[in-house]
């Protein structure tokens, strides 16, 4: 009796978890499957759920059992012996050079993984379970690939390896292989073996090529890619080709992409893919059934994406019917409508764009294999907020505590105390989609950060986008092209834009800027969600944002110095008032008064307080009388009549400036 009492104890324990990659909530057994199944996928593996599993009553967050109960660290792993320990990560973060997706199955999916801390080694959740219970034997660097190389003698009894083929001859991995964990390079050992150190090219038939063992970079002639290590060359000539493409596979059959086959052509000039629309050199595959003429890569294009840039999926096609000249919504150049691109299906939407364009940077876009996957996904994407308050019609001087823009038009407010919303803020969903990457952001109520985008401080509500970066509401509300009252064009984001802002002045680095297509304009986050009015004590009227001053000499009326009059301005036309930006807004124009700051941020024992003005303090500071009612500043000792950040605990007298 006893026994049973402390299995059924034993029982009610292990019903739910903690787990440290879902801490909001605890995670509740699922001990067998539904009728109705679960139709989800796991957070840990991303393969489709199935009992027994772990999820989330409160959210859409699954994981298997096995998942679930993964070790944290694996002391020994038999596919990277060099160094002792992998640890589990939750995903990659955005940017990190460090993970290049799973060293076994080559993909780079949104998942768990094992991570080496001493270098580059990633291997996913799903392949490090496997591959754990298989004998590996790692040979040395191998004098035709730059990377060493892992024998594994029987690859058919690993799954994974059913879907690739090998590097050189593209047949099935039946037989033994070696395997690279650090690129995706898969031979045959009978390949390997065999590779010939001269051969004759149907496409360069002057002079045979030799293999060059060297590990310089070069250009391949065939596909007009960089690559470096080992190739077949003609030093006479200076003609490359790289060892994979030296023989491609004389037929590419993949009915998830396309519905026919693929047969391989060689040819002496150049043609324009069919598939992407631009030009290739000497090896194409053609499709006889459709009349295609494609590049070897063009073979493989995923038939619907979901990009980060459109609420929609997007579909691959060759050529589009019924449409007059479209412009592609990245680069803004013309799109060719008898050659191949990627385009909305849904009624009304002409969203089209380049097939180089979306595809250029993989952390934007997510292949989707069925229809039904576009359904669910689009279904996720957007959840309603949790706001819930009243709305009103009337314009008062007071800030909305999301976006800490005026309040004007219809807004929201609560009737139990000061807290005011613009319409558009209060409705914004808890969880979306944004188009800075191909993934979800979560709206964030911490009353102080700082936006990653625009750079300014403030106390509003923000957006999380990949657990990285901080958006605050004025950023997110921006779409990815737009219309500016200080540009006659629209102007789209273009993520490697890094010269000038026109609007400040100032070099643009590191996420990009919106820039207009047909001339030299850009702009930055902080310029581009700068409020359209303002209010300033050196005019009783409100101050415009103003684009453009035919003055050749101008100076700020707040500051009096030099100001460009070829950069942006406020200015009243009643008065003739101009000033700087940063003079009418002040340092902190998205900040509220009395906005608490966590005691990390600066080196005091309590949280901190900002304030704008002096106001309601003591005459006598911590360091002595002071006559003129301003406090002492607790590091510089001057008087405090600028921004301040002042303790929270009343009986505490530390005031400092913010500067």
């Amino acid at each position: 009796m006893e026994r049973k009492n402390e299995n059924e104890s034993h029982d009610k324990s292990v019903q739910q978890i903690q787990h440290p990659f879902h801490e909001e909530h605890p995670l509740v057994l699922v001990a067998e499957q539904s009728n109705e199944g679960l139709k989800s996928h796991c957070h840990g593996c991303g393969e489709l759920l199935s009992a027994p599993c772990f999820t989330c009553i409160h959210c859409n967050y699954y994981l298997h059992k096995q998942c679930a109960e993964a070790p944290l660290s694996l002391p020994n792993h038999p596919l990277h012996p060099k160094h002792s320990g992998l640890f589990l990560r939750q995903r990659p973060f955005p940017d990190d050079l460090g993970v290049y997706g799973c060293a076994f199955c080559k993909e780079k999916r949104n998942m768990f993984f094992y991570e080496c801390h001493d270098c580059w080694f990633s291997i996913d959740i799903k392949c490090a379970q496997l591959s754990s219970s298989f004998k590996f034997s790692q040979l040395s660097k191998h004098d035709i690939h730059k990377h060493p190389l892992t024998f594994i003698e029987s690859p058919m009894a690993i799954d994974v390896f059913k879907r690739f083929s090998c590097s050189w001859c593209h047949e099935p991995l039946i037989d033994a292989i070696y395997l690279c964990l650090d690129c995706p390079f898969i031979i045959h050992k009978k390949c390997l073996d065999e590779l010939p150190t001269e051969i004759d090219h149907l496409t360069h038939r002057l002079h045979p090529l030799i293999l060059n063992r060297s590990d310089s970079d070069y250009l391949c002639n065939l596909c007009q890619k960089q690559h470096s290590g080992p190739c077949y060359d003609c030093s006479l000539c200076h003609f490359n080709i790289n060892v994979e493409c030296a023989w491609p596979r004389s037929t590419v059959e993949d009915k998830s992409r396309h519905q026919h086959p693929f047969t391989l052509l060689r040819r002496q000039d150049s043609f324009i893919s069919d598939a992407c629309g631009t030009e290739g050199n000497y090896i194409l595959y053609i499709c006889s059934t459709c009349s295609l003429m494609v590049h070897k890569d063009c073979t493989s294009l995923p038939r619907i994406i979901k990009f980060s840039r459109h609420h929609h999926c997007i579909f691959h096609k060759y050529f589009l019917k019924g449409l007059t000249r479209q412009d592609c919504k990245i680069c803004f150049n013309e799109v060719k409508l008898d050659r191949g691109s990627y385009s909305c299906r849904k009624p009304g939407c002409n969203y089209v764009v380049h097939v180089n364009c979306v595809l250029e940077d993989e952390r934007l876009y997510k292949v989707i294999e069925d229809k039904k996957q576009c359904e669910e996904l689009e279904e996720k994407s957007m959840q309603s907020s949790s706001i819930r308050v009243l709305e009103m019609e009337e314009e008062i001087d007071r800030k909305c505590d999301g976006c800490m823009l005026r309040i004007s038009n219809i807004f929201y407010y609560c009737s139990e105390c000061p807290f005011f919303l613009h319409k558009t803020c209060a409705e914004l969903p808890r969880i979306k989609q944004h188009w800075f990457r191909q993934t979800n952001a979560t709206l964030n109520f911490d009353s102080f950060l700082r936006c990653d985008f625009c750079h300014q401080y403030g106390s509003g509500f923000f957006y999380k986008i990949r657990e990285y970066w901080d958006m605050c509401l004025r950023c997110a509300k921006v779409a990815d092209i737009i219309e500016c009252g200080g540009h006659q064009h629209f102007l789209f984001f273009d993520f490697k834009y890094r010269e000038k802002c026109n609007g400040c002045g100032a070099n643009i680095s590191g996420k990009g800027a919106f820039r207009c297509g047909k001339c030299r304009f850009a702009l930055d986050f902080g310029c581009l969600t700068l409020p359209h009015s303002a209010l300033h004590k050196i005019d009783e009227h409100k101050l415009k944002l103003t684009y453009h001053d035919d003055k050749e000499q101008s100076y700020c009326d707040i500051c009096e110095q030099y100001r460009d009059p070829n950069l942006w301005y406020y200015s009243c036309s009643i008065c003739d008032t101009s000033a700087h930006p940063e003079c009418v807004l002040g340092q902190f124009p998205f900040l509220n008064d009395g906005v608490t700051i966590p005691p990390y941020y600066f080196d005091h024992h309590h949280a901190l307080k900002f304030f704008r003005k002096v106001e309601g303090f003591p005459e006598c500071s911590r360091r002595g009388k002071n006559v003129e009612g301003y406090p002492e500043c607790f590091y510089c000792g001057k008087l405090c009549q600028e921004e301040i950040l002042k303790c929270e605990k009343p009986a505490c007298n530390y005031v400092i400036h913010y500067k």
